[in-house]
């Protein structure tokens, strides 16, 4: 089955993408411009880096020694897009393998001497799931062969060592292969990375054990906690491997981990990830906006979290989580033009960034930028982005659940059906039964209090009933703006609001600053919508606000209370994912309230 996840046990069985055919809309007309646009932009970055040139001639490497990630990501991205310029550059990458199926342009005369940075087994992660997403796309070719032979390699070297890597993903990896060909080795391979990771298998570094989560068990861990792509990729593997051995506990304890970090250390967008430092989580609660990291690798891992933990247990809690961080980080991480992108996404900007040409070296928020010195961004989102589709829908016992809604159509679950919306602009779903007939399943999302669906029942967070050829269901869900509160004690965010409507999550965007948001303050009355003239009928709003007035300067703190003068005020929201688009902006989410 041609799916990015496909176990073999769970309560809903995936559908293959082509199963899921999206139409022009929402989703449909990202995951085109990244077939178009994305795919190919990356793959001149990286020739332009030199990063492609490594496998050509390792003496001459540029890049840092995790580069040969990105290009796997993107064998990955064509893989799932049936790209052309897929075969020329599995063949560059496999010429440059080694005999015995040792492969990476960095370390290969000094094999495994840094399993804490050098990211070999993490390399290999990204150029197995390549492998995989070919084999189930195209069948046997250059490129399963390349992810094989280096998948036998890392079964022969680590499968009775205690060693594993300082960045996890090889687990999740290894399982997705045993999956698509049945060989136990990979599967007990993954099984074994993840019992020894914490026991400890790493040495020391000045961030400290749990920044790669070598500092407890997995099993043992109550949160989500260190560097948030490396926790988020282990609980990936940890998950799949749980599923194949049919190991409970393990589900289990990834599941309690999850729901902890989305009760305390989960931002408003659905990013992961609190401290610049580390790129890591924070401690419960520690969500400031302008300091938020919320890579958008983190998001994406979110995302490929959720929807395994959907897949084994049916709950429709995974899906909002995954939809919220869809709408609000991955869609931000990319511009609308296809070819620049965020690497971090905080939740508030306070001066606006210094347009730049080429290769951005940092990974501050508030600059798009075509490419970044480390460049895992524009891969991770291209490789999600052309399997996209498969995360839309699955099978279940009784029929076809729809998870995420967008125009197209759906094969799977005994049906075929037609889905026409205007979401996440408009709430209305219209699916139409154009074969076969059983249980059709609509998820209702955890905001839309007041949804409805003619003659359906409502039950764990899915509206359902059964459905013949010829039907035709509407799904009415209530996308309107609402006021969003934050927990008392995120003490970063007290004092402040924020709008939401539907699935998005909204903002305040001042280009050049004008107006100054650090001086506006919003008032409880409910957001006006505006539509905006944007050929795709966005959804934009304003609220009342007050703007302060300048007061003298001088020292900054008073011995009394003091309220600065005001003036009434109406301020511009726009979609989260949608800011940044029109140059150098400041930006916030978490809004003032005026007194």
């Amino acid at each position: 089955m041609a799916n990015p996840v496909v176990p073999s046990s769970g309560v809903l069985s995936p559908l293959g993408l082509d199963a899921v055919r999206l139409s022009p809309g929402f989703w449909g007309d990202r995951v085109r411009l990244n077939h178009e646009v994305t795919i190919a932009h990356c793959q001149d970055w990286m020739e332009r880096e030199g990063w492609i040139g490594n496998f050509r001639d390792p003496a001459r490497r540029r890049g840092r020694e995790f580069s040969d990630s990105e290009i796997y990501k993107l064998l990955e991205a064509m893989a799932w897009a049936d790209h052309p310029a897929l075969p020329e550059l599995a063949e560059t990458v496999a010429r440059a393998q080694e005999g015995d199926g040792y492969l990476n342009t960095r370390w290969s005369g000094n094999r495994y001497a840094d399993l804490e940075w050098g990211h070999e087994l993490y390399c290999y992660g990204h150029l197995i799931q390549a492998g995989v997403a070919r084999l189930r796309m195209h069948g046997e070719d250059t490129l399963t062969e390349v992810a094989r032979k280096a998948a036998d390699h890392v079964c022969r070297r680590f499968m009775d060592t205690a060693e594993t890597c300082g960045h996890p993903e090889v687990e999740m990896a290894l399982v997705e292969l045993y999956r698509a060909t049945g060989a136990e080795r990979y599967l007990e391979m993954a099984r074994r990375f993840v019992e020894r990771r914490g026991l400890p298998s790493l040495g020391e570094i000045p961030f400290g054990r749990g920044y790669f989560q070598d500092d407890v068990p997995v099993r043992q861990a109550q949160v989500f906690r260190g560097h948030a792509v490396r926790a988020l990729y282990l609980a990936c593997g940890a998950v799949d491997v749980a599923v194949e051995t049919g190991d409970e506990p393990l589900l289990k304890a990834i599941e309690q981990q999850w729901e902890r970090t989305v009760a305390r250390r989960t931002h408003l967008t659905g990013g992961m990830g609190s401290r610049h430092h580390g790129e890591s989580f924070g401690e419960d609660f520690e969500l400031p906006p302008d300091r938020a990291y919320s890579e958008t690798c983190a998001g994406i891992a979110s995302i490929m979290l959720a929807h395994r933990l959907l897949l084994a247990t049916g709950e429709a809690r995974y899906a909002d989580l995954a939809e919220r961080t869809m709408f609000n980080v991955l869609a931000t991480g990319v511009a609308l033009d296809g070819r620049s992108f965020f690497y971090a996404n905080p939740l508030q900007v306070r001066v606006p960034a210094e347009p730049r040409e080429g290769v951005n070296q940092a990974a501050e928020g508030g600059l798009r930028s075509p490419w970044f010195a480390v460049s895992c961004c524009p891969s991770n989102i291209a490789r999600t982005f052309a399997s996209l589709p498969a995360y839309f829908a699955a099978a279940d016992a009784g029929g076809l659940r729809l998870h995420h809604y967008s125009p197209g159509q759906v094969r799977g679950g005994g049906m075929a059906v037609e889905v026409e919306t205007g979401y996440p602009w408009s709430g209305g779903v219209r699916v139409r039964v154009l074969e076969g007939g059983g249980r059709l399943s609509l998820r209702v999302p955890a905001w839309a209090e007041g949804a409805t669906l003619a003659d359906a029942e409502v039950s764990g967070g899915y509206a359902s009933l059964a459905v013949r050829a010829g039907q035709e269901v509407r799904l009415e869900l209530p996308v309107r703006s609402r006021w969003t509160f934050p927990d008392r004690r995120a003490d970063a965010l007290r004092g402040t609001v924020a709008v939401e409507r539907g699935p998005l999550v909204y903002c305040a965007e001042s280009v050049a600053d004008e107006p100054p948001l650090a001086d506006v303050a919003v008032r409880l009355s409910p957001p006006a919508e505006v539509v905006s003239a944007h050929h795709d009928g966005v959804v934009e709003l304003e609220a009342d606000a007050v703007l302060a007035q300048p007061g003298p300067d001088g020292w900054p703190y008073t011995r009394e209370p003091v309220t600065p003068a005001a003036a009434r005020a109406r301020v511009r929201l726009v979609p989260y994912h949608r800011w940044g688009n029109r140059g150098p902006a400041t930006m916030r989410v978490w809004l003032p309230l005026a007194d």
